[in-house]
């Protein structure tokens, strides 16, 4: 998921270029900036509680529990405000933060924590989290039109809010204390969780305050710290959520564990479309601790005591199946139909000046197909769900970016209403976009209706990489006219592809255009007159495809970036020269550039059979540039080094950033190289990380990440890395081989170069 979905769903504008303050929304024009109110209230038990309001979703939302843990939270019932993030501080001085996002390793369980405990003045080791139920009216994020966790959102969406979440609370704490002990306001500052009163060597703890604080109005426009005075935003701490995931006690959806609970094995159509015809579960049922056989509609799952005893069971079985149309897909018919879709004109994405006239003065051309693959996501925690479906309810245990959409698939199943749904959210051990899908609830639940006890359905990595949803194939069409100096003066650039916002959010898909597809591509950083960027869907038949950390961008930047490089060796001038030309009008973009090449010695020599690429790019409200230093041998590529620059505005945590900007080019590095989903017969031919390869840890290079100081908004930094490394990787072959590669993965391409 990427900004085209933000910009989509909310009308907001791009935010290309510098404009946006330390408080202004990253990603989103002010003039759609939310919009805050508080509330205030007698917690539970006797408390303050805080939330929110931003503007509520468009249509009728359901509300459900979450659990962490122990007993299912209420969502706080909505009344004159909607409240979105919320703060609840107790008697005995406890904060809790209710958090809309869900953590699946982008460390925002650190993050965000740290947003409220900088202006709320308390330790961070004080803020306590609980997952936020399902109720996209109390805890929409407004940046992603709905309550999920992608796209690069979580600290721009929580960097305002939350931050005065805590400004609010501390001032009405203070207000508290002056008014106990009759002195003015001003007189009084909080820290470490106490109100200070230094005139009078007063002070008393936040616990002692709260009844009093719930009473009183909320101040409107607390002012927030200046950033110069933050104490521990900005500062690298270390991951809250670290031990729990070292000595095993982190629940993932994977550990989930219910009384009673039985396990699935599922085997899935192997083709596209295709149904179950028959069973012969006779083996099956002879096996120890194989309780029954359930079938769906295109799915068998056999039911064990444990999982030993389900995949047994499951080997047994003898499965006929309906194949259907989808048994003749290919990827030659995928890619030709790509192909001759990109013949046609396609709905209009950017255009600007005369392109044709710019065209035919332009005193050189150069033209271009780009092929990308379709991608598996292949996290490390594989799709898991465990259910327990009665007459009177349904219990959904897993790890999901979109718990509201959990809701709405067991309500579509079971019928029930959706207050008879609790879904109890876990953390994710890898997302990527795979879990902002409800597939698994779907079939989780279906097998469920037909078992008397709770239920834990797990797909083998098998299952996992031959039925994922996956990132689309795109084929692009790329044209540039250049002037006597080898500058572009027309540019045309046509993206054919599926498009996942048709489905995923159909009201963001207007006029034939789907603003992920097209992102980067249509907002570049670049200075370019004249030009035409325009979209065609082309869907691959019945291949599902879904987001694959940054699709937009990542598609995008990788045409745009290696292109971009044609164009500089067409005019005989260095790469990151040529670059700098084009980026006077976006001096963050320029700045980012500077830094990451000074960083890595650029215009140094390098050993035969060496190359150095390079690429710059503005997605997610950030500003990267990547260095890429290889060695190429008879077709093996071995990433020697990567150096990257990154611009992502404020920053709160350093470390969760470098964490994130090293997984993300890992992650990037392993797709450009080696992964892709091929299709023969309609299914799936990679099975295991066999043949869907991914990078080793000896192959893994050194990965400098130097963070550049803004006083800008936050960006986006969970899918940049990714989305930036391709064609710095195939620029740097470039560069030591002479060769263009203009398809993924490498490897195959390099093979046949």
């Amino acid at each position: 998921m990427s900004q085209g979905l933000l910009d989509a769903q909310n009308g907001a504008e791009s935010s290309k270029g510098d404009a946006g303050g330390a408080g202004g929304a990253g990603g989103i024009s002010r003039r759609t900036f939310l919009k805050f109110s508080v509330t205030v209230g007698a917690a539970a038990g006797g408390g303050l509680l805080l939330g929110f309001s931003m503007p509520a979703a468009s249509q009728d939302q359901k509300a459900g529990k979450s659990v962490v843990g122990g007993d299912a939270i209420e969502a706080p019932q909505s009344g004159v405000f909607a409240p979105n993030a919320f703060i609840q501080i107790d008697t005995a001085g406890k904060v809790t933060l209710v958090i809309p996002k869900v953590e699946m390793g982008q460390g925002v369980y650190t993050s965000i924590p740290m947003l409220i405990a900088e202006e709320l003045e308390v330790p961070l080791d004080a803020v306590i989290l609980d997952h936020a139920p399902p109720n996209e009216k109390l805890f929409m994020d407004p940046l992603l039109g709905g309550q999920l966790t992608g796209g690069s959102t979580s600290i721009r969406f929580a960097w305002e809010p939350m931050r005065r979440a805590g400004a609010t609370a501390r001032a009405m704490l203070i207000d508290a204390a002056a008014q106990q002990w009759q002195v003015e306001p001003a007189s009084c500052h909080a820290q470490g969780g106490q109100v200070i009163h230094a005139a009078s060597n007063r002070s008393i703890g936040y616990g002692q305050l709260v009844e009093a604080a719930a009473k009183l109005p909320a101040p409107q426009n607390v002012p927030l710290k200046d950033p110069k005075d933050f104490k521990l935003i900005g500062t690298p701490v270390k991951r809250l959520d670290s031990p729990e995931k070292v000595d095993g006690t982190a629940q993932f959806g994977l550990d989930v564990r219910v009384p009673d609970m039985v396990y699935a094995a599922i085997a899935n159509c192997p083709v596209f479309g295709g149904t179950l015809a028959s069973v012969d579960d006779t083996n099956a049922k002879k096996i120890p601790g194989v309780r029954q056989v359930v079938k769906i509609d295109n799915a068998v799952a056999v039911i064990g005591d444990h999982t030993w005893a389900a995949r047994r069971g499951l080997q047994a079985l003898d499965i006929k199946w309906n194949e259907g149309a989808g048994a003749n897909i290919s990827m030659k018919q995928i890619v030709d139909d790509l192909a001759n879709a990109s013949q046609r004109n396609g709905a209009v994405a950017r255009k600007e000046g005369d392109v044709a006239n710019a065209f035919s003065n332009a005193k050189s051309r150069v033209d271009a197909v780009y092929q990308q693959p379709f991608l598996a996501h292949a996290t490390m925690e594989p799709i898991n769900c465990t259910v327990h479906v009665r007459a009177d309810g349904c219990d959904v245990w897993l790890g999901s970016q979109v718990p509201t959409r959990v809701v709405d698939a067991a309500v579509a199943v079971t019928g029930l209403p959706a207050d008879k749904i609790v879904v109890h959210n876990h953390l994710i051990g890898g997302g990527f976009g795979r879990r902002l899908e409800f597939d698994m609830v779907t079939q989780a639940v279906k097998v469920g209706k037909q078992v008397s006890t709770p239920v834990k359905v797990l797909w083998t990595r098998e299952e996992d990489i031959q039925h994922d949803m996956y990132r689309p194939y795109y084929y692009d069409k790329i044209s540039a006219g250049l002037d006597a100096n080898g500058k572009p003066v027309a540019w045309q650039h046509r993206i054919v592809g599926s498009s996942i916002m048709a489905r995923f959010a159909p009201p963001a898909f207007k006029n034939g255009l789907d603003p992920d597809a097209v992102e980067v591509a249509s907002d570049l950083p670049y200075d370019l007159p004249n030009q035409l960027v325009d979209y065609v869907r082309q869907e691959p038949h019945a291949v599902p495809t879904a987001f694959w950390r940054g699709v937009g961008p990542t598609r995008g930047t990788f045409v745009v970036e290696s292109f971009i490089d044609e164009l500089a060796a067409q005019a005989k001038i260095d790469p990151v020269k040529y670059r700098q030309d084009l980026l006077g009008k976006t001096p963050r973009a320029l700045n980012v550039l500077n830094t990451a090449t000074q960083a890595a010695g650029w215009g140094s020599a390098l050993p035969k059979g060496q190359g150095r690429g390079v690429s710059v790019m503005h997605a997610f409200g950030s500003f990267f540039a990547i260095v890429v230093d290889v060695a190429v041998d008879q077709g093996e590529v071995a990433v020697k080094r990567v150096v990257c620059a990154v611009d992502c505005g404020m920053v709160v945590n350093p470390n969760t950033i470098e964490a994130q900007v090293q997984g993300g080019i890992i992650f990037g590095i392993t797709a450009a190289l080696y992964s892709e989903i091929t299709i023969k017969d309609g299914r799936v031919e990679q099975n295991n990380f066999t043949d869907y390869r991914m990078l080793r840890i000896d192959q893994t290079p050194p990965i400098d990440v130097h963070i550049v100081k803004s006083s800008e908004a936050p960006g986006g930094i969970g899918e940049p890395g990714t989305a930036a490394l391709a064609p710095a990787l195939t620029n740097a072959i470039y560069a030591a081989t002479g060769k263009r590669l203009r398809q993924l993965p490498v490897g195959s391409q390099l093979q046949t170069a």
